[in-house]
């Protein structure tokens, strides 16, 4: 499922639609006005948002609105969390090391030893 939502993503024209409808639920044609593309265009672009569950769409007539789906972003949220969580202790890890080396340096150089 990452795998589909980073892909789904990884498209400008899908960032704008997802950007417009973290604002709120959008038709397909307030959708389409800030992209420079045709309607179908448009509509492949969904079909992709859906395919990943980014977005979620209902028909009612002849509109069909489409909204975020947040289970499929809080999945993204979370796997950055962690990665960054593991990154963040790595850097303590080395902080602490370059932390004590440097240490250990300044004591060389007290007892004459550089």
């Amino acid at each position: 499922m990452l795998n589909q939502i980073f892909a789904a993503l990884a498209d400008p024209s899908r960032r704008v639609i997802v950007e417009r409808l973290a604002r709120g639920p959008a038709s397909v044609s307030e959708l389409a006005q800030p992209l420079d593309m045709s309607l179908p265009a448009v509509l492949q672009h969904l079909a992709v948002l859906e395919s990943s569950g980014i977005v979620k769409s209902e028909k009612a007539g002849r509109v069909r609105t489409c909204r975020i789906e947040r289970t499929a972003l809080e999945t993204v949220a979370d796997w950055v969390a962690e990665r960054r969580a593991s990154w963040e202790r790595r850097f303590d890890r080395l902080e602490a090391l370059l932390a004590e080396q440097e240490r250990e340096e300044r004591e060389d150089k007290k007892r004459g030893k550089r």
